[in-house]
């Protein structure tokens, strides 16, 4: 029961509290990425349905290269996968295919608030990408960046006010534009709630309007993640820690609950025997005619945790 309880403190630890700088050690020649196959459901290998969530696969990923890991955002398009970690990498890699090993291209960016060698600084946590452009939150800055693709370089970044007083370990955690060119933020929160910003336009202008909201997650727990349907509708991804249960997490549409609130419907419950793990990463996509839904993990960087990727077709 001691060692039981503390592997847990320790991945609290690593889920929750600031993480130090990884070391910048020097990179291999080559990054390789693993993904070893992962089942849905180890109990039922068969298994395919969560909610309206069909499994169409999923890989436990590995790479020969210290920066890999940590993905707290991320886009999937053209069989490629687009991933910032909260380290400050920018991890790019093709969806796998089988059991070879493919190459990653993993650099920081060029640009951003405060040192690209310090993870306070360069937390990513939230992103969108549409177009060319791509935009970035970074959690412990508190400041929304926009970048031109493929260079990535900076085009306007800004540091709303309404969001100076959300604490350094709990800014801007989900990203999503919406239709008509707005944008909604999320705080990370706490379990009751948190706050959260729908702005007017591009979030990275200075002087955007923003209306403050408030978010009520799923009970204990907290959003990392938004993605965008084609019909309009929000998906949030949400994560809780709990002592017994190690992490969880509930995918769920986004509601408004009321004037300046809103709230979340649950539909896809990720706990054990289902694969899970610190689900921080959302992407929604279309492929063939389907809409996607691809989920990530955040290993933290910790032995103890696990960087998955799983890819759903969504039947709502």
């Amino acid at each position: 029961m001691r060692l039981l309880f503390a592997l847990a403190a320790l991945l609290l630890l690593a889920t929750f509290a600031p993480v130090a700088d990884v070391p910048r050690a020097a990179p291999p020649a080559v990054s390789l990425v693993w993904a070893e196959p992962l089942p849905l459901d180890a109990s039922a290998p068969s298994r395919v349905r969560l909610g309206p969530l069909r499994y169409l696969g999923g890989w436990r990923l590995s790479s020969n290269d210290g920066r890999f890991g940590g993905l707290s955002a991320m886009h999937v398009e053209r069989g490629a996968v687009l991933a910032f970690s909260d380290a400050g990498w920018m991890i790019r890699f093709p969806v796998p295919e089988g059991r070879s090993p493919v190459k990653a291209r993993i650099a920081p960016l060029a640009e951003g608030p405060g040192s690209a060698d310090s993870k306070e600084e360069r937390d990513i946590e939230g992103m969108w990408a549409e177009g060319d452009d791509v935009w970035l939150s970074f959690e412990r800055s508190n400041a929304l960046w926009r970048f031109r693709r493929p260079g990535f370089h900076a085009v306007s970044s800004a540091r709303p006010p309404a969001m100076r007083r959300w604490p350094s370990n709990r800014g801007g955690e989900a990203l999503v534009g919406l239709r008509g060119g707005r944008f909604l933020l999320f705080s990370e929160g706490r379990g009751e709630g948190g706050p959260a910003l729908l702005f007017d336009g591009d979030p990275a202008r200075p002087g955007t309007p923003a209306r403050a909201l408030t978010y009520t997650p799923p009970r204990g727990y907290r959003a990392t993640d938004a993605g965008r349907l084609p019909d309009g509708r929000i998906l949030v991804l949400n994560r809780r820690f709990a002592w017994l249960e190690g992490v969880t997490a509930k995918l769920a549409l986004l509601r408004r609950a009321g004037p300046g609130r809103l709230d979340a419907e649950e539909i896809a419950d990720f706990r054990a025997p289902i694969a899970t793990d610190n689900l921080e990463a959302l992407s929604v996509t279309q492929e063939g005619g389907r809409t996607i839904v691809w989920i990530a993990s955040d290993d933290n960087y910790n032995p103890l945790q696990r960087t998955l990727l799983m890819k759903f077709a969504w039947e709502g």
